[in-house]
């Protein structure tokens, strides 16, 4: 045992770690930092493959940031000029999922490992570390914002129609930039409602005292939709390495592994439980699409992209709704496994219900595709050729969120009967000879 310190001692030794402000700053900055720095690498990844590093211009850093942008939230505004007599068109609204789940899984991690082993916090502090991560995260997105920016002159032809175009101020170009407010406007809600779903869903995450009453009710139908996803997310992940080693278009695959897998996979989540997406695929624009969709969307009028429209050109479509069931069952009953004992099975029934729907209807906003470049000289039309095209697919969102109340509350009820005789966790086990409950 260490005596007290003389006169002489330079007292408490305080060099082996940080002043606790610091130390919580750096906290939330490696947080922040970790999660930009994996959706640029994963974004990367899937733009090479693209085909995105053959740019012109050095424009490959600027469309990483501007797809993490997207990715994160963000706002990047498309633009274009093609001089005096025409005009150059363009619009892209869609979120590279993978991106998106890379770093958000990241930063939660990060945000958690402080925190782990804890049960209960503060208010204050819990929010005074929400609030120190925005922080960050804000700054980091400012600074990618900075790089979200380039132009890409239009080939409109051979050498005499590019020239003809420059002499009458009709050679097209098509830029892109950050809306910076709206980035660190949608950036601040984006990384706020991650912290919010990491409270919600995780037990490493320590709650206020005030909180502590709702998390039986809240947390497991939370945790089970979270599972639900990222079990699609790895189904999708081994279904695409399959594919990237069997098939014959390798780099179209592994693009759509880093860039949308998660649109693909939650996609079909939704289609097999009956929901439906209509659009219609003029011309791909550089998105990397499965070749079944495609298949179903490539047409001049809309088309509904359901089990019906998959299955007309693969039967093996209709395997969707075995592996809905599956996975939706197993669900459910993690979710009564990780709930009060003798919650009822109605309940367990109606917090599936309210959690499939809500986790439909995000899915359904988060999987919107809409996509637009033409070409028009004095206001006529697009010109044609490979100077326009359009992408889009867009959620029958009243579909899904029926369906999925429908499909949860029977899950719901059929995972809590098949919990029973389950112990549940923090359950103490009975003892020997005891009677049956």
């Amino acid at each position: 045992m260490r005596g007290p310190a003389s006169a002489g001692s330079p007292g408490p030794d305080r060099s082996r770690g940080a002043p606790p402000a610091l130390r919580a700053w750096a906290q939330a900055l490696g947080a922040a930092v970790a999660g930009v720095v994996t959706m640029i690498v994963v974004a990367a990844i899937g733009l090479w493959a693209a085909g995105a590093a053959d740019l012109p211009g050095g424009a490959f850093p600027s469309v990483v940031a501007a797809t993490v942008l997207i990715a994160a939230g963000g706002s990047v505004g498309l633009s274009g000029d093609a001089g005096v007599i025409a005009e150059a068109k363009a619009a892209l609204d869609v979120v590279p999922l993978s991106v998106t789940l890379a770093g958000a899984l990241v930063l939660a991690a990060v945000f958690l490992l402080p925190l782990r082993h804890r049960a209960v916090a503060g208010t204050r502090e819990l929010l005074a570390r929400i609030a120190r991560t925005a922080v960050c995260w804000l700054v980091l997105l400012l600074l990618v914002s900075l790089a979200a920016r380039h132009s890409f002159r239009i080939s409109v032809g051979d050498d005499l129609a590019e020239q003809i175009g420059t002499e009458l101020g009709a050679t097209p170009t098509v830029g892109f930039r950050a809306d910076v407010p709206a980035t660190l406007g949608v950036g601040l809600l984006w990384v706020l409602a991650l912290l919010a779903l990491t409270f919600l869903v995780s037990r490493r995450a320590p709650l206020s005292p005030r909180l502590l009453h709702y998390q039986d009710s809240v947390r497991p139908p939370a945790f089970a939709m979270v599972l639900t996803l990222l079990g699609y997310a790895v189904i999708g992940l081994v279904a695409g390495i399959v594919e990237l080693i069997t098939g014959d278009r390798p780099s179209q695959t592994l693009a759509v592994l880093f860039l949308g897998l998660p649109n693909l996979a939650w996609m079909a989540l939704g289609i097999g439980t009956g929901g439906a997406w209509v659009g219609h695929v003029d011309k791909a624009l550089g998105l990397p699409l499965p070749h079944l969709l495609d298949q179903v969307l490539r047409t001049h009028g809309q088309r509904t992209l359901d089990l019906g429209s998959l299955a007309a050109h693969d039967r093996r479509a209709w395997l969707l709704v075995a592996l809905a069931a599956v996975v939706l069952l197993a669900a459910a009953f993690t979710a009564a496994v990780r709930s009060p004992v003798r919650r009822p099975a109605w309940r367990h029934g109606v917090e599936m219900a309210v959690a499939l729907a809500v986790t439909l209807f995000a899915v359904g906003l988060l999987t919107r595709i809409s996509a637009h470049y033409g070409l028009s000289v004095i206001g006529v039309g697009d010109l044609g050729g490979d100077l326009g095209g359009e992408v889009t697919l867009e959620p029958q969102l009243l579909r899904l969120v029926g369906l999925g109340l429908l499909w949860g509350l029977v899950t719901g009820v059929l995972g809590s009967l098949a919990a029973r005789g389950v112990r549940h966790r923090g359950e103490a086990p009975a003892p020997p000879g005891a009677p049956e409950p």
